[in-house]
């Protein structure tokens, strides 16, 4: 068995947070910090002296940024890289744009907080480069290989007793690690109609409203950030919001969500888990669930509880995973009906809800 340790070089311009974040990864058994950089061009010879498997990198630096440093790496030597930004709204869209050229993970820089508050960052940040250790590593280009915008018509024969059932279906799906991208490609070609959608994909606080907005100019259906008594309606896709859980409820014929605090569930917050169940105990066989890309095996469980419930549940596939953890336990776990690549979900959940 491998037992060596998963190197990192940490890339910031802060003294402080390079050492804090130092302390934080040194603290787990399974990592160790073989340098840290205060600029790109000193990462660029600390890894001529040694290559790491994961580098954590801030986005705003002096002398060159890190989404340049980053672009050169994919281009040139392609290592993992995690995003360890400021909690900032206004610098989402950069982290998007990371996520783009091949970053694999983002994550908040630890701060100064509770004991509490620090204990979930360590977590998190562990995890986030044992994720990104894990990953497959490629130069993500954008994918000129999605299917077209699709209509129900085009995949699906007229329904014969479109209106036999009376409850509306209801989709949720959960993401990690390269989900990012997942759903942008998923989500991208359903059409307006599709029927209303619940999604956790594991990110940190404000980062997802920033990515339900990008989202949101992209596809045809509408993408906000989850607020409590959102009513799951067709065309719209919810998404959680960072360090909040995600339920699905329901009041009579109506599906709505609510956004809840609590501990981490299986290391996450928000986690696929928490929704997953709560889809199964309110939505029972309305449901088709989707279990993308990621570390872990957060959604695990709770998707194999849906089935049991009759849910429709669906696994993406190893060969098109950034890191086939989630869906790979979900699989072993007995929890999904199909095991699909990712560019036929969207159609297996369209066929599924009509």
């Amino acid at each position: 068995m491998d037992t060596r340790k998963i190197r990192v070089l940490i890339v910031d311009d802060s003294a402080v947070v390079r050492q804090t974040l130092c302390e934080v990864l040194s603290s787990d058994l399974e990592i160790e910090v073989i340098g840290t950089a205060s600029d790109p061009f000193v990462a660029a010879d600390r890894i001529a002296e040694q290559v790491p498997d994961v580098i954590t990198l801030d986005i705003e630096m002096p002398r060159m940024d890190g989404l340049t440093f980053l672009k050169k790496i994919m281009s040139q030597h392609p290592i993992p890289v995690v995003i360890c930004s400021s909690l900032a709204e206004e610098g989402a869209q950069s982290t998007f744009k990371a996520l783009e050229y091949g970053a694999v993970e983002i994550v908040t820089k630890p701060r100064l907080g509770t004991k509490q508050f620090l204990e979930d960052a360590r977590i998190t940040l562990c995890q986030a480069v044992k994720a990104a250790a894990a990953t497959k590593i490629r130069i993500l280009r954008p994918s000129h290989t999605v299917e077209p915008k699709l209509t129900a018509d085009a995949i699906l024969s007229p329904a014969t007793h479109a209106m036999a059932e009376t409850t509306e279906k209801v989709v949720v799906i959960g993401a990690s690690t390269g989900g990012t991208e997942a759903l942008k490609t998923l989500l991208e070609t359903l059409p307006a109609d599709t029927p209303g959608i619940v999604i956790v994909q594991h990110m940190p606080e404000l980062f997802t409203r920033a990515f339900a907005n990008r989202l949101d100019g992209l596809c045809s259906i509408t993408v906000k950030e989850a607020e409590t008594n959102d009513t799951i309606i067709r065309g719209r896709a919810l998404i959680a919001p960072g360090n909040h859980h995600l339920l699905l409820k329901r009041s009579g014929a109506r599906y709505f969500v609510e956004v809840k605090d609590g501990p981490l569930v299986c290391r996450h917050r928000p986690s696929v888990d928490v929704l997953f169940r709560s889809a199964a105990r309110y939505a029972g066989r309305n449901v088709v669930g989707a279990i993308l890309t990621g570390m872990g095996d957060d959604g695990a469980r709770g998707m194999l509880e849906m089935k049991q419930a009759g849910a429709v549940t669906i696994a993406q596939d190893e060969a098109t995973c950034v890191v086939f953890g989630m869906p790979k336990e979900a699989i072993k776990l007995g929890g999904a009906d199909k095991v699909l690549p990712l560019q036929s979900i969207a159609g297996a959940i369209l066929a599924a809800t009509h």
